[in-house]
């Protein structure tokens, strides 16, 4: 669908564990799926693939701004290629 628009497409993984996730869930959405009381939530039950071959992959250890100027980096790369 990007490309018969004429516009490009990055896949950024972002790589943290589902324990760090839970630690992290602002919603609940963890606890209440070890509750039983929601389904197929990624990493608790639901099925995951982690891309094969990302354009960039960040993790826990990389500082939001680290990971900001890695983005459009990325993204001032794609649209730069594209022309």
């Amino acid at each position: 669908m990007h490309e018969d628009r004429g516009r490009g497409f990055v896949e950024v993984h972002v790589a943290t564990p589902v324990e760090i996730c839970a630690q992290r869930d602002p919603k609940g959405l963890y606890a209440r799926a070890r509750r039983g009381e929601l389904q197929g939530l990624t990493g608790a039950g639901g099925e995951y693939e982690p891309p094969l071959a990302p354009d960039l992959r960040v993790g826990p250890a990389d500082t939001p701004a680290a990971v900001a100027g890695r983005v459009v980096a990325l993204l001032t790369l794609a649209a730069t290629t594209a022309r």
